[in-house]
């Protein structure tokens, strides 16, 4: 059934990707009219780009297909919550709706007030939370052994 778990495991999908590739594993997709149009996953080390965000790398992709760089119709799937560079690039997309999996309560754009989503975005959070930040610690336990 095409719904907030399943395109959540399309995200992780790519997370998971991010995760064999040595990087922070964060996955995103783009969904328009119940159809993935864009995804990404982390890319900073392999871009050498601080900003090679899943997210910024999904947008990117997304705005591309669709011809616009308004994303007002989509909805972004993501498994970390976005840190405040990628929630600002998310305004200026004007994201019909964003689904966040696990909260990031150090670098998370949800610490800043007021919000930086766009005033007509949706929010949904805790979608499979569980299952990224079990691929978030296994990531960082392997950093530190």
């Amino acid at each position: 059934m095409l719904n907030d778990d399943y395109f959540m495991s399309m995200a992780l999908e790519q997370a998971e990707s991010a995760f064999e590739e040595g990087e922070i594993p964060v996955g995103a997709v783009v969904v328009c009219r119940n159809r993935i149009i864009a995804k990404g996953y982390n890319q900073t080390e392999r871009l050498i780009d601080v900003t090679a965000h899943a997210e910024l790398l999904a947008i990117t992709a997304a705005e591309q297909y669709l011809g616009s760089k308004y994303l007002t119709d989509c909805t972004l799937y993501v498994t970390l919550e976005p840190c405040v560079m990628c929630a600002g690039a998310l305004f200026w997309a004007q994201i019909g709706h964003l689904v966040v999996g696990a909260p990031d309560p150090k670098r998370g754009f949800s610490g800043v007030q007021p919000s930086l989503l766009h005033p007509k975005t949706r929010l949904t959070t805790g979608v499979l939370a569980d299952e990224s930040l079990h691929l978030l610690r296994n990531f960082f336990r392997g950093l530190r052994t």
